[in-house]
């Protein structure tokens, strides 16, 4: 629009006014027209100037020292601390059974007798022969006495007479020893038809009934006849990973939770530590306590252990947000004479968005409170006041 009007002007100029004068005018407006173009406002692109890019302020933490608390929670499982499988040991059939499941025994308790005719003929043969065998000890003694007395005479007994009478009575003395050896086997195989508790516990399994076959091989032994276990004192067995390993220490107590009881939370004390690490597993076997008068808790439950972590040196503690976790490396930044350097750390225990860094560091460095890739290493920081 501007372009014309100038134009319009110039030739109402040359046609009002014929002179050299106004020839020079319209010459030199002419000559000013290529500037004359439309920009909108803008200037032209090699009269702009790029401005320098701001430096970043960003929010950094001075790097110091602190305990970092956290709990690990770890499976486990209940189990009875003792607990054993009882069966016959002689061939014999139950005669009857004294304790059934979820019976509450006593050490020494008789839980079954069972009958076996065989060994009551056993019984009988043994106490003959111990009877013969010391009757004829009885008698050989009597004889070497009465020779020993009549040799005090001088010519009346020899000397080789006399050996032999020694020799009689220590053999008939041996087989009597022998007889009575045997029928304490005897009588001892007759103690086994009866089934006692071993320690106190309750009955957890029954696989006979009374007339039932049993024995120590064959049929009689697929299945014990009772499964006795020590309910009131349990065992927690848990495994522990390799780089938690050093956290527990004998008479430590932990709390753990079953799916029974949710909303509970229950006491064991550590007691036994394996001391090695499982090949397999690369953790270490740790066992634990727990009193259960009340027999709330059964065995084969499966529990969530909260073990505490409490370390007994100080470290470096940083938000977690400083720590940037890239795929070639973990680092933090700090800031050195207004620069950003990355330091390659180690990540340790994190708890309450705080987390344990092991490097190259001194304490009092600033970090950058939230590092980021983007902040790249070398270049300028402006710090946050």
């Amino acid at each position: 629009m501007q372009l014309r009007n100038l134009i319009h002007k110039a030739k109402g100029l040359t046609s009002l006014v014929n002179t050299p004068l106004a020839l020079i005018a319209g010459v030199g407006l002419m000559a000013l027209l290529p500037a004359c173009k439309e920009t909108n406002g803008e200037e032209p692109a090699k009269n702009k100037v790029e401005a320098p890019a701001a430096v970043p302020a960003l929010e950094t933490v001075p790097l110091q020292k602190g305990m970092l608390s956290t709990n690990l929670s770890i499976p486990g499982e209940l189990i009875a601390f003792q607990q054993v499988d009882l069966y016959a040991k002689e061939n014999s059939f139950v005669k009857k059974l004294y304790a059934d499941v979820g019976s509450e025994v006593k050490a020494g308790q008789l839980l079954a007798t069972m009958e076996a005719p065989e060994l009551t003929s056993l019984e009988s043969a043994a106490q003959s022969r111990l009877k013969s065998q010391e009757a004829i000890y009885i008698a050989s003694k009597a004889n070497y006495d009465r020779l020993l007395e009549t040799s005090k005479t001088p010519g009346t007994v020899s000397q080789n007479d006399l050996d032999q009478a020694l020799a009689k009575k220590n053999s008939d003395f041996a087989q009597w020893d022998a007889a009575k050896a045997q029928s304490r086997e005897v009588a001892d195989r007759k103690g086994y038809l009866e089934i006692r508790a071993p320690f106190n516990g309750v009955i957890t399994t029954r696989n006979a009934n009374p007339g039932a076959y049993v024995g120590p091989s064959g049929k009689g032994s697929e299945f014990p006849l009772f499964t006795l276990q020590e309910q009131k004192k349990l065992r927690l067995v848990i495994y522990v990973p390799e780089a938690y390993s050093g956290y527990l220490d004998q008479q430590d107590k932990v709390n753990f939770t079953v799916n029974a009881f949710p909303n509970e939370k229950f006491t064991a004390q550590v007691k036994r530590l394996a001391g090695a690490l499982d090949l397999k597993l690369r953790s270490q076997r740790i066992e634990m306590d727990v009193a259960n008068e009340k027999k709330r808790l059964l065995p084969g439950m499966v529990s969530s252990v909260s073990i505490p972590l409490s370390t007994k040196d100080s470290s470096f503690i940083l938000p977690k947000s400083a720590v940037v976790s890239s795929q070639e490396r973990v680092f933090v930044i700090r800031v050195v004479n207004g620069k950003a350097e990355w330091v390659d750390v180690k990540k340790g225990r994190e708890n309450d968005g705080k987390v344990e860094v092991f490097g190259e560091l001194t304490g009092g460095d600033t970090i950058v409170k939230t590092g980021s890739e983007e902040v790249r290493d070398g270049s300028a920081v402006n710090v946050k006041k």
